[in-house]
């Protein structure tokens, strides 16, 4: 199976390490991020990564073209200049079956196995992972009626709701819904499927998963990372969860790893 990685962006709310790093490439540990998720991928069963790579791209080639790939292939797709999170698709070549995106900087125990299985068990165009978050308002909220008389007045609210994780898997058949040319993201992508009447599902997990572009989560992905150790870029004592879209973390907040089945 092929993984293409969107590894381009500028990483600005990583600044100022952003500004001399891309931002995949901030440290976990004695390993960079993108090493990480590479690790993880091949463990799972991943021969083909596409990285998309724009900002500081050189950086990312040189880290990855002095390193043992082992049995994972690697080529580099240039976006000239910034097209959003779906447009670069239109530049990767061989996207003929079931294929993963996901974005450079993301962390999780997510067991990418399971993920595939589902999406084909679903049937899907298009799943997208999630994970639930609970969201801070930072200011009072009012709720209107038509009118526009407020109802209720809530002062800092917070909400929970599932968000993505920019994970994906997808059929080659969502390809033909970007545009050819110009800037296109993921929302716009899932919107026009929507709207085409494709089918798109969310994979619930609710395991460990770290968005790196917040500090608050970077700064407590390197802390689990070093903590915990690493093996093949897990938590080493991670506990085992049984992987199901959905599931809860047992003992820990750590989630398991299933390893008995590639991707294909």
């Amino acid at each position: 199976m092929t993984t293409v990685i969107l590894a381009g962006g500028r990483g600005t709310r990583l600044a100022p390490y952003t500004s001399v790093l891309p931002k995949p490439l901030m440290p976990v540990g004695d390993r960079a991020i993108l090493e990480v998720v590479v690790g993880q991928l091949a463990e799972a069963g991943v021969v083909d990564i596409q990285f998309c790579v724009g900002y500081l791209a050189h950086l990312i080639e040189a880290v990855f073209d002095s390193r043992d790939r082992g049995q994972v292939n690697i080529t580099y797709v240039r976006e000239e200049a910034a097209l959003g999170t779906a447009a670069p698709l239109r530049l990767v070549d061989g996207l003929n079956s079931t294929f993963m995106v996901m974005n450079g900087d993301v962390l999780t125990t997510l067991d990418y196995r399971d993920l595939v299985d589902y999406h084909r068990a679903q049937g899907n165009a298009l799943t997208i992972a999630t994970h639930n978050r609970v969201i801070k308002i930072d200011y009072g909220m009012l709720h209107l009626d038509v009118a526009s008389r407020v109802q209720q007045y809530e002062e800092k609210p917070t909400i929970a709701s599932p968000v993505s994780m920019g994970i994906y898997v997808m059929e080659p058949s969502v390809i033909e819904h970007i545009p050819a040319e110009g800037h296109f993201d993921f929302p716009d992508l899932v919107q026009t499927l929507l709207a085409a009447g494709a089918p798109v599902g969310a994979y619930v997990y609710e395991g460990l998963w770290f968005d790196i572009g917040r500090q608050e989560d970077y700064e407590r992905a390197v802390s689990v990372w070093i903590e915990n150790g690493q093996t093949n870029g897990y938590p080493r004592n991670a506990a085992n969860g049984n992987g199901k879209p959905g599931s809860t973390p047992a003992g820990s907040d750590l989630d398991g790893v299933r390893q008995e089945r590639g991707l294909g």
